[in-house]
């Protein structure tokens, strides 16, 4: 890769095309021409420069099915994989499919922190810790941009949770804000040289993000050298003066933003400097020569260096196996682990019973701008039916549905969007799975959205069961639904007060009545949109969608079912999962409860005395209070497309589960050390200062979570043998500490050697500041085969002896006698030398 920007003529490109633009061109190209694109300028050579969301998959311009995409595992997952280098592979893969979709930009990663349980976005962060979050992030970013891709690490800073996330100020002490917030975006800058970063909704102490030129033109480009770009959130930017001012390159999405012709006008009645417009420009086509759409510029990296194809299904799959988490696997009554399953072998399981809605409609990812659409959905029960050998006796059952509300018409729907134009002629069609309309500044071909009037929704449904149907609608206009000839509403939806911009996508399901229909005899259905055109939107958009809920079966008789199917059964395999109203971008969450009658269902399944095996598809923690009633507990995260046939691997014990905890579960909301997540009169004040995560866990007497940071069990035991540190050596660094640990079990495995550096015992800083007893300060993955030995060097970062000197503003490190502790948890620490400082 070319690291710096005179390399391959990019410096000379760049202030060739900059002396041949005018003023008005200059402001424009800051501006966003659509939802996705900045504008071209065939003049100088410029191409559109396309950006796209994509922190599990490219989605692209078009919200639709028609293209489909890769859909990788939660960025929880990934995270739980503790692999930076895999991490880096799940990079490559998506410039590989941003290259197919001509997308140079993706609008990720999201290295926010873990801050509360509660953060409604906590799944598509990595995690609490700002180390580990920064080293899969570098790995993240590394790999796009080796595929010659642009990367925007989001969201600069502290968008921790999404309660009044476009209005909210975060106070936060600069210690903490260093140590904790900013930490995870400084690594990535300096390891990885991101080409973008995206300045977040949310303000900090004082000042909106995108106009914080403290730190976006102070400490992220002058301090830590941050060459890239820096583009708003989406409807962000707020001010053209004190945006550019602040640091803020480009305003997204267009064509109305704060930039453009307000820019130019700025610049002429002299309230910014048309030096000031030649840097952010300067910036912008910077970028654009990086990702190959300025003429006269070698891209980054050449198409002959990028990476070689890549399967996304595989890998998809690898993802997802190596970051389930084993969290317990023990049975209940004594009788020993109970996992792998053993299933068709002499004196193994004959029969098996999975049990969950969400086990045959799994859910793979997660609300909002992580969706993405796969060509197809491997759930738990096609995995395993796959998976199983045919001696093995499976039955499935549903035994308790996550959710009574009405979802996007999916299952049985065959619909397409027909547009017409006020006098009734047909402007053009889309394709429509999903029964989703998300339009956005992009429309079907011949369609404009000055000339469209109404969208129908329009198809059959096929139903799978018999009996009264619920449907619905959600999003803004003059809605007529109708069903098997029957009109269930006809009425305006009007937008809520003061509301999310994008309550549209987010907002809540609003029941319009039942049909009665028979299993397998299609109907005609068809949800009308007379589209609304709000004064004040600043973009051009068509947002509604066809919700459905199949018909409610009495939840005693699931129940009873369930539990018939576990007593029938060998071994159950319980499915638990969240939903989309539960975690989602655009709302927090108000508690950490499995919604409708999941932990009745686990409980009445385990009380049969059938080993119990409960995975828990959610992104971000859940109260589990019945994990010690049952055999094993698997958490799978959002797992992606592949979700049910990496579940047959790991369950089947043909693969490991490989993941360890990103950040730590409590066993209860009321447990965890920060649950806050609602301003109070605009101001959300982090007032646990550096004490978020296991660091706040650890100071507190008689209370211990379910599971710590780092916890994960494999398939084999291990042995810690032997521990030395050596100074120096590495820049940088402390030194390096060496690790040898042994497989002491039956199987070849994967081990997560987990390095915590702890503070002297009674040391506050040096100036009475309390520090957290340890703090992660590096880790590394080694396999062996049973009997096998391996060992692992891994550096001793100088900056986990270093606090930030509020005082001085540097940091500063602090001496005393440390010790290096390596284990398989925060918790579980099993070897310790002493590292002088």
């Amino acid at each position: 890769m070319a690291d710096a920007i005179g390399e391959d003529g990019t410096a000379e490109a760049v202030e060739k095309a900059l002396g041949l633009l005018d003023l008005d061109t200059k402001a424009r190209l800051l501006s966003g021409q659509d939802m996705w694109s900045l504008p071209a300028v065939p003049a100088i050579g410029l191409r559109s420069l396309v950006m796209s969301d994509g922190p599990i998959g490219v989605r692209g311009v078009h919200w639709t099915a028609d293209d489909p995409s890769i859909a990788l595992p939660s960025p929880t997952a990934l995270a739980a994989t503790w692999d930076p280098e895999l991490a880096r592979r799940a990079g490559r893969l998506l410039a590989q499919e941003a290259r197919r979709k001509g997308v140079h930009v993706l609008l990720a990663p999201t290295v926010n922190l873990h801050r509360s349980p509660l953060g409604g976005r906590h799944f598509e962060a990595y995690s609490e810790d700002p180390y580990l979050t920064g080293e899969i992030g570098t790995g993240y970013v590394t790999g796009v941009q080796d595929g010659g891709v642009g990367t925007t690490v989001k969201h600069f800073v502290a968008n921790d949770a999404e309660t009044e996330r476009f209005t909210v100020d975060n106070e936060i002490g600069a210690r903490a804000l260093r140590e904790l917030y900013l930490a995870p975006f400084e690594a990535i800058v300096k390891n990885a040289r991101p080409w973008g970063i995206m300045a977040a909704y949310n303000g900090v102490n004082g000042s909106t993000m995108t106009e914080h030129r403290e730190l976006q033109q102070g400490v992220l480009r002058a301090e830590w050298g941050f060459d890239g770009f820096i583009v708003s959130d989406w409807l962000a930017a707020r001010d053209t003066v004190r945006g550019l001012k602040g640091g803020l390159d480009v305003a997204m999405p267009g064509p109305r933003t704060v930039y453009g012709e307000a820019l130019a006008a700025a610049v002429r009645d002299g309230r910014v400097t048309e030096a000031e417009l030649d840097e952010a420009v300067r910036r912008l086509l910077t970028l654009a020569a990086r990702v190959g759409v300025l003429d006269g510029a070698a891209p980054a990296v050449a198409p002959a260096d990028r990476p070689g194809p890549i399967d996304g299904e595989a890998l998809a799959r690898e993802i997802a196996r190596r970051s389930f988490v084993l969290l317990r696997n023990e049975g209940a009554d004594g009788r020993g682990a109970v996992l792998p399953l053993d299933a068709g072998a002499p004196g193994g399981v004959r029969s098996l019973a999975l049990i969950g809605a969400a086990a045959r409609d799994a859910r793979v990812l997660g609300g909002g701008s992580a969706v993405v659409f796969p060509d197809h959905v491997v759930s738990p029960l096609d995995g395993l039916r796959a998976a199983l050998p045919p001696e093995v006796r499976f039955n499935y059952a549903v035994g308790a549905d996550p959710t009574d509300e009405l979802t996007p018409a999916a299952q049985g729907f065959e619909l397409r969007a027909v547009v017409r134009a006020a006098d009734g002629r047909v402007l053009g069609e889309s394709r429509l799975p999903g029964g989703q309309v998300q339009w956005i500044s992009d429309f079907p071909g011949g369609v404009s959205y000055e000339e469209l009037h109404t969208v129908e929704t329009v198809g059959t449904f096929t139903p799978r069961e018999s009996g009264a149907h619920s449907f619905g609608t959600r999003g803004l206009g003059g809605l007529r639904l109708v069903v098997d000839g029957k009109v269930l509403f006809e009425g305006e939806q009007l937008p809520p007060d003061g509301g999310d911009p994008f309550e549209a996508f987010m907002g809540s399901p609003v029941p319009r009545g039942q049909v009665e229909l028979t299993a397998g005899a299609p109907v005609e259905v068809s949800l009308t949109c007379a589209v609304a055109r709000p004064e004040e939107a600043l973009l051009d958009a068509v947002c509604f969608s066809l919700l459905h809920r199949a018909p409610e079966r009495d939840a005693e008789e699931l129940l009873r079912e369930a539990v018939a199917a576990a007593s029938a059964a060998e071994v159950a395999v319980v499915v638990v999962a969240t939903t989309e109203r539960v975690e989602s971008e655009g709302f927090d969450r108000g508690h950490l409860r499995l919604p409708g009658r999941q932990d009745e269902l686990v409980r009445r399944v385990a009380a049969t005395g059938t080993p119990t095996v409960v995975v828990v598809n959610a992104g971000s923690p859940v109260e589990m209070a019945w994990r010690e009633e049952v055999a094993a507990v698997l958490l799978s995260w959002f797992p992606g497309q592949e979700a049910g046939a990496a579940l047959a691997d790991v369950l089947l014990g043909a693969e490991e589960p490989g993941g360890r905890l990103p950040t730590t579960w409590p066993e209860r909301l009321e447990d965890a050390p920060v649950s806050a997540v609602t301003p109070s009169e605009g101001r959300l004040v982090y007032d646990e200062g550096v004490f978020i995560g296991y660091r706040a866990w650890e100071r507190r007497a008689g209370i211990a979570p379910a599971y710590w940071f780092g916890h994960g069990l494999g398939y084999t035991d291990w042995a810690y043998e032997a521990m030395d540190f050596t100074p120096g050596a590495v820049r940088g660094a402390l030194g390096t500490v060496t690790v040898r640990v042994r497989n002491t079990g039956s199987r070849a495995g994967r081990e997560v050697v987990q390095l915590y550096l702890t503070v002297p015992e009674g040391d506050g800083g040096g100036d009475g500041e309390e520090r957290p007893v340890r703090r992660l300060a590096g880790f590394a993955s080694v396999t062996a085969g049973p009997g096998e030995t391996a060992e692992v060097s891994i550096p001793v970062p100088r900056r986990a002896a270093e606090i930030w000197d509020e005082t001085e503003g540097a940091w500063r490190l602090i001496p005393g006698t440390y010790a290096a502790e390596a284990g398989r948890s925060v918790a579980d620490r099993r070897l310790s030398a002493p590292v002088p400082v």
